[in-house]
């Protein structure tokens, strides 16, 4: 993992950084940045190195599905870990943790409670969308 990328995550308080060729930031709550780039640019996640605050397992699903090269977490929740290295995608991660929690320290994140049972990434993906649209009627 490029420390650069990290470097930058946590110098400049981004969320999500993402290398390949060129270097993007993003400061999006949740999933949204990394869901909006996967639907808009995949191409420029395919094969990318991406240093993220925190990775719940939809956040890895997204990153399967786009075929993310690397990846490099603060924190990192164990079902997210088990899928990125089910699909190869290299991991270095400050912590792990059982699953992610909500930002209101209430519960778990509503994303990672849909993905939890999910057995593939597609099937996280089918989630995800789900609560995005839900999301956006809101």
């Amino acid at each position: 993992m490029k420390s650069d990328l990290i470097r930058l995550l946590h110098e400049e308080q981004h969320s999500l950084v993402v290398a390949n060729g060129d270097v993007c930031t993003f400061d999006g709550r949740g999933v949204s940045d990394l869901y909006d780039l996967f639907k808009e640019d995949p191409g420029f996640l395919k094969g990318a190195s991406l240093a993220d605050k925190i990775v719940g397992k939809a956040a890895a699903a997204l990153m399967a599905l786009a075929e993310v090269r690397e990846v490099y977490a603060d924190v990192v929740s164990r079902p997210a870990l088990d899928l990125l290295t089910d699909n190869k995608i290299s991991v270095n991660y400050g912590i792990i943790v059982p699953h992610i929690i909500n930002r209101t320290k209430t519960g778990w994140c509503p994303l990672e409670t849909r993905c939890f049972d999910c057995l593939t990434p597609q099937d996280c993906f089918t989630q995800i969308e789900e609560f995005i649209t839900l999301q956006s009627k809101k």
